[in-house]
């Protein structure tokens, strides 16, 4: 299989696409995958932003502006598009693999040409349905990707400027897709002090290009009213923690056990193709510039704590490239394709898991799809309504729609954890009466606090079944 993929002809890359798609769309076709955690706050937050909100005024949620602005426009297309999300995630995946492999191959950093790094991509890229989903992690990743050829140099001499300027300008914007992904920046600097001659004008237009998308974005915020919530929601929570979204990943011990197969085989890689000697010059720079990629890689995966949605996609530019190392030419002849088969048979089992009585338990992974959220069978009845939910449990969401701009509990608690200040209280009434919802589900048990505190706003809210929902109806009633 593997000297089939070392040309570069149309078969190749056919048969590549039939491959993703083999691996991939029968585990979906039989158990499905259910609405993410991620991708159940990106629905919300395309539908308020579709609906006129504007992010960090109109809503308390931390996803970065770019991704924001896609799922609204998805949002455009049709109600809450799953679909779209999902095919959208598989072309992302698709189009870094081949993006990856031309940069690549146009450099000409490894002798073997042909298609071997999407192919090692795609496969890794189908361990788990994490990257079956869209995020804001794999949306900017894709800028990090086809930014990687502005990274090299157009002649052995040095940079073209234009090229500099580009590739900041390519991070700045998967910066303003996922915070974290601005430390790509630390590659950029590693490439220019490898092939640029004048390394430090030329970081300085590489972190030109960085900042304008963010000063492009905070002059637009400050002329809307919205620049303090940009601050606050976005780049405040995302500089202390970096754990934007992190919560609404996978557990990190699941995370870890998916992460092990792709980091054993980086780790064998890595150590493979650090003891390889290369000819050029050129080539040898390349391989110190992607162990820097690896190390970046590692520190925005730590920084999104390790359960960041889609953080799996951050080990493949990696680990395709190091790759390389294990499938060259070696003895005896067979034994890289047969270490291959062997990637390719560990790739199905991890995935298709769930398939099988019994491995899911002795691997000690559970499905993905176990992590999802659910239906709250307590709310069966509640559908189509609009809702406000007083906790951190939105799975009230699935079936109902977000009325107000509290969808992030964690920051809705900049105002819900200060009801002895005026300022707060005072926000909450006008958010929240300037379109009350027709249901409050109280997780909190803030309710009663909050009628005694804005009775214009609350006191209309009398219980209405289950245990925490209200219902708004007339006075009296």
């Amino acid at each position: 299989m593997l000297h089939f993929f070392r040309s570069s002809l149309p078969a190749q890359l056919l048969l590549l696409l039939l491959l993703l798609l083999a691996l991939r769309l029968p585990l979906l076709a039989l158990l499905g995958l259910p609405v993410t955690a991620g991708e159940l706050g990106a629905l919300l937050v395309g539908e308020r932003v579709h609906g006129g909100a504007l992010p960090y005024r109109d809503l308390y949620d931390g996803t970065a502006p770019l991704a924001v602005y896609f799922f609204a426009g998805l949002d455009a297309v049709g109600a809450r598009p799953v679909f779209l999300y999902r095919a959208l995630a598989l072309g992302l995946v698709l189009a870094q693999a081949l993006r990856l492999n031309f940069v690549l191959a146009r450099a000409d950093v490894f002798p073997d040409r042909g298609y071997l790094v999407a192919l090692g991509y795609l496969l890794f890229s189908s361990v788990s349905t994490d990257l079956d989903a869209l995020s804001p992690l794999l949306l900017g990743h894709t800028f990090i990707v086809f930014g990687s050829s502005a990274l090299l140099p157009t002649s052995r001499e040095g940079y073209d400027n234009r090229r500099l300027f580009r590739a900041g300008f390519l991070i700045g914007l998967a910066g303003l897709c996922y915070l974290p992904l601005v430390l790509f920046a630390g590659v950029g600097l590693l490439a220019v002090i490898i092939f640029a001659a004048n390394a430090f004008r030329s970081f300085l237009l590489l972190l030109c290009g960085l900042l304008f998308p963010y000063a492009v974005a905070a002059t637009c915020f400050l002329y809307l009213g919205a620049l303090p919530g940009f601050v606050q929601f976005h780049l405040a929570p995302g500089w202390q923690g970096f754990g934007a979204g992190a919560a609404d990943g996978l557990p990190l011990a699941v995370q870890l056990r998916l992460l092990a197969l792709p980091a054993a085989v980086l780790l064998l890689a890595v150590v493979r193709g650090l003891g390889t000697p290369l000819g050029p010059v050129f080539q040898a720079k390349f391989r110190q510039l992607m162990v820097g990629w690896l190390l970046v890689a590692l520190a925005v995966l730590a920084a999104g704590r390790g359960t960041a949605p889609g953080a799996l996609v951050l080990l493949l530019p990696p680990l395709a490239y190091f790759g390389l190392f294990l499938w060259q030419a070696s003895r005896p002849a067979w034994a890289p394709e047969v270490l291959f088969l062997v990637l390719v048979g560990a790739v199905v089992a991890l995935r298709y898991r769930p398939l099988v009585p019994g491995l899911a338990a002795a691997l000690r992974l559970p499905a993905e799809s176990t992590f999802a959220p659910r239906p709250d069978p307590a709310l069966a009845g509640l559908r189509g309504q609009r809702l406000l939910v007083l906790g951190p449990d939105r799975r009230a969401y699935l079936t109902n729609y977000s009325a107000t701009p509290y969808l992030d509990w964690p920051l809705a608690l900049a105002d819900f954890d200060y009801l002895d200040q005026y300022a707060a209280v005072v926000r909450i009434g006008r958010q929240v009466g300037a379109d009350a919802p027709a249901y409050v589900l109280d997780q909190s048990h803030l309710l009663p606090q909050l009628q005694h505190l804005l009775p214009g706003v609350f006191g209309l809210y009398r219980p209405a079944g289950p245990a925490g929902l209200y219902r708004r109806g007339a006075p009296g009633k």
